[in-house]
Order: C-alpha cells, then structure tokens, then sequence
C-alpha cells in the first residue's frame, strides 16, 4: 500500500510539473506572437507614415513622333538620364512612320498596358485627341509636347513659346537676305501644330517687318524625310530659280534642302536655317549649304516631359514660376495648360563643336 501511494504521489507531482510547463509554453508562444504582431504593425505603420508620394514608382512612355532618327536618339540620352536619376520606369516608343493613324495604334497600346502616365508628340493633334481622352478617361496622365491646341491632354509642355520661336527664325533669316528677295518654307507635316505655328509666325513678320521679302511655295510637306525635302528643294528652284532663302522646320527638312543646294553648286548665293542638329546638320554646316540651325535640345525636354509627367502623378502644384531640372525650363510661364520655356539654341559653323549631337 505504501509503495502504491508513492507511485500515486509521484505521479501527481509530475502531472504538476507537466502542467506548468505547458502553460508556460503556450504564454510564451501568445506573448512572442503578440510582440511579433505589433511589431509588423509598428512597422508597417512607420512605412506608411514615412512614405512620400516621391517614392513611388511609375511607368511613362514618351510617344515620339517616328522612332528612328537623329532627334529621338538624343531625346532617349535624356531619358536614361532621368531613370538614372530616378528610378522611373520611363522609355521612349513609337511607329515608323509618320501616319498618325499609326501612332493612334501606339497609343492604344499603352492604355491597354496600364502605363501611369503617357507623353504624346503628334504628328496630328487633330488625330491623336479621342485616343488621348480615353487615356485620361482611364486614369492616365497625358502630357503633350509641340501640340499647343491639344484639349484632351493634362498639359502641354514647350521649350519655348512657338510664335516667339517662328519669329527668331525668320529674323535670322531675314538679316541673311537683307531683307529682300524670294523665300520658302518646309514642314514636316500639314498637320503638325508647332510647325504650323512656327511658320504663321515668320510669315507674319515677314509681312508686318520685311515687305522686299515674298514667300514663294509656303509649307511644302516632307512627311519627315530628307528625301522628300531634297526633291521638292529641286523642284522649287526649277520653278522659282530667284528663290534664295528657305526655312525648315522638321529635323529632316534642312538637310534634304542642303543636299539639293550643294549639288548645284548654290551655296553662296542661298540662305539656308532651320530646326535641326548638328549629328545631321554638320556637313552642310561645314561647306555652306546650311547657314544656321536652332534647336531646343531634346535630351533636355526629355527629361523635362518626364519630370513634369511625375509632378503631375504625384498630385504637386503645377502654375507660373514652376521649375524642372533641365536648362531652360526654369521659372516656367503657365497658361492654362500650356507650359512654356525658353530653351532655344542657335548653331552655325563657328560654334557647332560646342554641341557634338
């Protein structure tokens, strides 16, 4: 009997200890789990405290007007530069061509992606404006650039103000004639709205400031292309052979000009300015066919796009006086929703090594 109250008694006690211990262990475990859980909490509290709207992330496609040239190539060294920096996703797309339904295409594309927000430069405002409104309509910032009539877009940035832009050509243009004698222009389509502006403007002071001046063949359409722009300078010389000024303002307009001008020997007696830069321009610079080109550089306004596509996400304050990081986009003018700079640049023979692109 003794040994069997023994063995009872011990049993008991062990029960005891097996007890606590695993009351221990579960309180244990509850107050780890608790800690852990507040922690995470206090955490994730602090994150979402601590979180500025600067440190999201967002995707911008800038939708240029044709993949594949010179203008574009320096527009993506601003791009990258801005990624760099920032650690955007931002990249630069496009067609081929210049069609606008083409670029339309394009744009449907990144609202079926999702993008954050988009850059637009049209080949035709006109074209691109329901497309653009249905962007927005599903929450995408839209930006514009070279498109001051656009309706359906948040804003519409300029490296400077276009008829300010159209008239410093033409002054170049007429100081090189004297301010006499035929003249012509170039577009790279009838319905690019800057170029449309831009020559609107030279012409008009032409008019109002230089009466022994005539334009002769206004607006000839080079869809963008060199070619093109050489084969009408040739036919514009056989049917006006007094003609000595022309003004381009697409990247390839100039330069097909120039090509035509050098092959017949008229570099002397032709004045030749226009839109363009220096990786394209160079040769013609150097013998005389091109006189003068004026640029914004697009390196710069593509950084500037971006920046202000991520101003804008970002819900901050867009009005006169705002500022982007690039050269020439600082204390910005603010009409609507057009923004203007004043980021012009003029290059002849004597100062195109400054800008080697």
């Amino acid at each position: 009997m003794k040994k069997i109250l023994s063995v009872l008694l011990a049993c008991s006690m062990l029960a005891g200890i097996l007890s606590g211990c695993s009351s221990g262990s579960k309180e244990t475990k509850a107050e780890t789990k608790a800690e852990t859980t507040a922690e995470t909490t206090a955490a994730s509290a602090g994150e979402t405290t601590g979180k500025t709207e600067s440190d999201e992330k967002y995707t911008v496609a800038i939708v240029v007007k044709i993949m594949g040239i010179a203008w574009y190539d320096r527009m993506q060294v601003g791009i990258d530069q801005f990624v760099e920096d920032t650690g955007m996703d931002v990249y630069i797309t496009g067609a081929d061509t210049a069609d606008p339904a083409e670029q339309v295409a394009v744009i449907e594309d990144l609202i079926a992606q999702g993008v954050d927000a988009m850059v637009v430069i049209p080949n035709s405002t006109e074209a691109v404006e329901t497309v653009l409104q249905k962007a927005r309509d599903k929450g995408i910032v839209v930006v514009t650039h070279e498109a001051t009539d656009v309706k359906n877009a948040d804003y519409d940035l300029e490296a400077f103000n276009n008829a300010e832009y159209g008239q410093h050509l033409m002054e170049l243009l007429a100081e090189m004639m004297d301010g006499e004698g035929e003249y012509t222009t170039f577009l790279g389509a009838l319905t690019a709205t800057s170029h449309n502006e831009w020559i609107d403007a030279e012409v008009a002071l032409q008019e109002e400031k230089y009466p022994d001046m005539s334009v002769v063949s206004s607006k000839n359409e080079t869809t963008e292309d060199s070619e093109v722009a050489y084969q009408k300078t040739q036919e514009i010389l056989r049917t006006y052979p007094n003609v000595k000024g022309f003004l381009g303002s697409a990247m390839a307009d100039v330069p097909g000009v120039a090509r035509a001008i050098e092959e017949q020997g008229l570099e002397d007696s032709t004045y030749v300015v226009g839109t363009c830069l220096v990786s394209t321009a160079e040769q013609y610079l150097e013998s005389g066919a091109i006189d003068k080109i004026t640029f914004w550089d697009p390196a710069d306004a593509g950084y500037a796009l971006a920046e202000l596509c991520v101003k804008v996400l970002n819900g901050e304050e867009i009005s006169d006086g705002v500022s982007l990081t690039p050269d020439g986009y600082q204390n910005l003018t603010v009409n609507g929703n057009i923004i203007n700079g004043s980021a012009w640049i003029d290059v002849d023979k004597d100062n195109m090594g400054d800008y080697d692109f």
